[in-house]
């Protein structure tokens, strides 16, 4: 069952080579073996296995959906009825009245949910640690973490728990832990996954999406999650075809920039396996005849498109939890965007058009630009344990510099596997695009998968 994916496990189910509750029980017991890797935040057993006695009912009775009867991991910042969504914040906080937009199309494609998954408090770091709910540890070498702040759901798919689950991505959630742990990550564009109840998610900067072995399954798994509820601020057209398709189909001759440029400016400190990766992956997608070329984009001052739409985000999110106790780091953000964050949201709003065209201008003469993910390899568990405000931030900052601009702008990106270092951790690297063009990047990542053959290096 390891061996199928989503696609597979959906492609089983409906011919009857297992049931449902035979796939979750799998599921679970994964889960129970692997309990070291605290990928977790609760587990959802009975329930689950409810639902899966009720996908067998249905697939004996002719129905098919999309996921009927599968097993996936929600992140722990994803409401999900009856159970609490602390966010890793410590506190008092109430069950969730109704799922989220989210969990609501999961299971209106057959889905069942067997938990929900570990992260860090209110996802603002690259690890899935807190003082209130524990850590979360890559599958490939447990001393190091997953990433964050979906290292839950990433540390879920890298053991084999489940085939795929759902993170989010404000400043390259998604894509860090997928870096971090050999995994395909989808950062959709603005607007493609709802996040209701959250209307705004940080005022734009925060899209739901997958995380997979394959790209044929996060691509599966983006179709689901994909649609727009009436009360978003950001709402988009249904996609022409399903990004599954796009996994499928041939990109043709892409004009592919390469840059090892961040937003401040030409990074000295990135590892050079990471930058020996990545320019390896560059001279594989000339073999695949695409013109590959150096070019960076023009980022200019992103950062301020960044700053009050993060701290304002923290703060909104502890402001809605009245009985929480954050750890200092989190306050102090929180306390950024209360005195200055707010205010500055009308600028980091009004720069967007000139933002989006200044970067944009690389479009001109590229298709996809492809760059280091992350500047370093997994940080070690435990690395800022107790560390204050200022030096987590600079720290985290240096490690991730690459992926967070592509948030401020709105626009999708996709991590790939890029290999792995000496010490045995996974390398990932990011496939940039240009507005609303998820399809570009699946079609090419799905060609990489088949010329790299990343989905047979597994931590299990």
């Amino acid at each position: 069952m390891d061996d199928l994916g989503l696609a597979g496990q959906a492609a089983g189910l409906a011919e009857g080579a297992f049931s449902s509750r035979e796939l979750v029980e799998h599921s679970l017991r994964r889960i129970e073996e692997r309990e070291d890797l605290g990928a977790f935040r609760v587990v959802l057993a009975e329930a689950a296995l409810a639902e899966a006695e009720r996908a067998d009912r249905r697939l004996a009775a002719g129905d098919r959906l999309p996921l009927l009867g599968v097993p996936v991991a929600i992140k722990d910042d994803t409401d999900l009825a009856g159970e609490t969504t602390p966010f890793a914040v410590r506190g008092r906080h109430r069950p969730a009245a109704e799922d989220a937009e989210q969990v609501r199309r999961l299971r209106a494609a057959g889905a069942v949910i067997v938990g929900k998954t570990t992260t860090c408090e209110i996802g603002l770091w690259p690890f899935s640690e807190s003082v209130g709910f524990g850590c979360a540890r890559n599958p490939w070498n447990p001393e190091y973490t997953p990433g964050g702040s979906s290292g839950g759901s990433a540390a879920a798919v890298a053991a084999g728990m489940v085939a795929a689950a759902v993170g989010s991505d404000g400043a390259g959630s998604i894509r860090i832990p997928s870096a971090w742990t050999g995994l395909v990550g989808i950062k959709p564009q603005r607007g493609r996954v709802s996040g209701f109840p959250r209307r705004d998610p940080f005022h734009g900067l925060t899209v739901w999406g997958p995380i997979a072995r394959s790209v044929e399954d996060a691509a599966l798994l983006l179709d689901v999650l994909s649609g727009s509820h009436p009360e978003d601020a950001h709402r988009l057209d249904p996609a022409r075809t399903p990004f599954a398709a796009a996994a499928g189909r041939e990109p043709g001759r892409l004009r592919i920039a390469v840059s090892f440029r961040t937003a401040f400016g030409v990074s000295g400190r990135l590892d050079p396996e990471i930058r020996a990766a990545v320019e390896r992956l560059a001279r594989r997608l000339t073999e695949l005849g695409h013109k590959v070329f150096p070019a960076d984009p023009d980022y200019g001052p992103i950062v301020l498109g960044l700053v009050p739409r993060g701290t304002a985000g923290v703060a909104e999110w502890l402001d809605s939890m009245p009985e929480a106790e954050p750890e200092p780091r989190t306050e102090a953000e929180a306390m950024i965007g209360r005195v200055v964050g707010r205010r500055l949201l009308p600028l980091a709003r009004r720069m967007d058009p000139y933002l989006r065209g200044r970067v944009g201008r690389i479009f001109r003469y590229a298709d996809v630009v492809l760059t280091p993910t992350t500047a370093r390899l997994p940080l070690r568990v435990g690395a800022f344990d107790g560390a204050g405000y200022q030096r987590t931030q600079s720290g985290v900052a240096a490690a991730c510099p690459y992926a967070w601009t592509w948030n401020v702008l709105g626009w999708p990106g996709v991590n790939v596997p890029a290999g792995l270092s000496e010490s045995g951790l996974p390398i990932g690297a990011q496939l940039l695009g240009h507005d609303s063009d998820e399809a570009t990047l699946i079609s090419l990542a799905a060609q990489l998968e088949a010329a790299e053959g990343w989905t047979e290096r597994r931590a299990f």
